[in-house]
C-alpha cells in the first residue's frame, strides 16, 4: 500500500492508500516542499533512464547510480539508506548512536512538552491510544507534571504556605 498526498487549503496531509479512512499524517509546508522537491528529483530521473525505470511509484526511490539488477525506481537498497544517514548525522552534528527512529521519538517528546494534545499526537504517530503514548513519553512529562502540580497549588493558596 502507498501513500497519496491530499491538499487542504493552504496545507497537505499524507493519506495512506489502505481502507483505513483514519490512516492519515499531517504535514507542514517545510514537509511538503521537500516532499515535492523529491518527487520532481525522481521524475528528472525517471526521464533519464527511461526504460531501465521500473515504476513502483515511491518517493524516495533507487536511482540510476548504481543500477541494482539492471532497474531503478524500486525500494532503496537498506545499506545505501545506512550509509546516507551515517553522512547526514555527522554533517548535522549528532550524536554516533542517533538513529533515524530516535528523531520520530524526539518529534513526540517535542510535541508533548509544547503542550499539543496527546490524543492528536498519539494518533499522529499511530499508536493505538494515548494511554500507550503517554507511558511509552511519561518520563519526559516530569517537568510538565511538576508545573501542573505547581499551578494547581497556585489556584487553591497553598503557594503562600511555603
Amino acid at each position: 500500500m502507498g501513500w497519496d498526498v491530499v491538499e487542504e487549503g493552504n496545507t497537505y496531509r499524507l493519506r495512506k492508500l489502505t481502507k483505513d479512512a483514519n490512516a492519515v499524517i499531517y504535514v507542514d509546508q517545510s514537509v511538503m516542499n521537500v516532499l515535492k522537491w523529491q518527487r520532481e528529483r525522481r521524475q528528472v530521473e525517471r526521464e533519464r533512464l527511461g526504460a531501465v525505470w521500473t515504476d513502483h511509484d515511491l518517493v524516495f526511490a533507487r536511482d540510476g547510480f548504481k543500477l541494482y539488477r539492471g532497474e531503478a525506481g524500486g525500494p532503496q537498497d537498506t545499506e545505501r539508506v545506512s550509509a546516507r544517514w551515517r553522512t547526514l548525522r555527522t554533517r548535522l552534528k549528532l550524536p554516533e548512536g542517533f538513529r533515524i527512529h530516535d528523531w520520530r521519538n524526539s518529534k513526540v517528546t517535542n510535541d508533548l512538552e509544547a503542550g499539543e494534545n496527546p490524543v492528536e499526537v498519539s494518533a499522529n504517530v499511530r499508536h493505538h491510544s494515548p494511554g500507550c503514548t503517554m507511558a511509552r513519553y511519561s518520563r519526559s512529562r516530569m517537568n510538565g507534571a511538576r508545573k501542573l502540580a505547581a499551578s494547581g497549588a497556585n489556584r487553591i493558596g497553598l503557594s503562600s504556605l511555603v
